[in-house]
Formats: structure tokens, C-alpha cells, sequence
């Protein structure tokens, strides 16, 4: 089994905090690349690992973070 592990990803769902403009900032400090992730790039990791060309790849964590784990 294959799985993604996403950082902090911009949402609708952040919309519904007390600020989301300051919990956008905040999330995106703690990001090497100091911006959220959008729902197209985890889409297109998931994507990495359902592709035939990618049929041997078991037991993999992808990390799609913008470097996060790696402070």
C-alpha cells in the first residue's frame, strides 16, 4: 500500500476559521516554500502512484508538503 502525506493545503475549509487570511499566513510561515499547497498538486501525486508506469512501487510514503518535515 501507497500513501500520500500532504502539508498544509489551501481549502474552502479555512474559509470557515475566526480568520483565515491569518491562519493562511501562519500555515505558510511553517513551509519551506512559504505558501500552502493547492488540491491539484496532491491530486497529481496521487496520480504519480495510481500510474501504471508506477506499478512496482509499494510500501511508499509520498511526502508532498513543500518541505515541511523536512525543518
Amino acid at each position: 500500500m501507497n500513501t500520500v502525506s500532504p502539508g498544509p493545503i489551501d481549502t474552502p475549509a479555512l474559509d470557515r476559521q475566526d480568520d483565515p487570511a491569518a491562519l493562511r499566513t501562519s500555515l505558510a510561515a511553517m513551509v519551506p516554500l512559504r505558501r500552502l499547497g493547492r488540491s491539484e498538486e496532491i491530486a497529481a501525486a496521487v496520480l504519480f502512484l495510481a500510474a501504471d508506469d508506477n506499478r512496482y512501487t509499494t510500501g511508499f510514503d509520498l511526502v508532498v508538503d513543500g518541505g515541511h518535515t523536512q525543518i
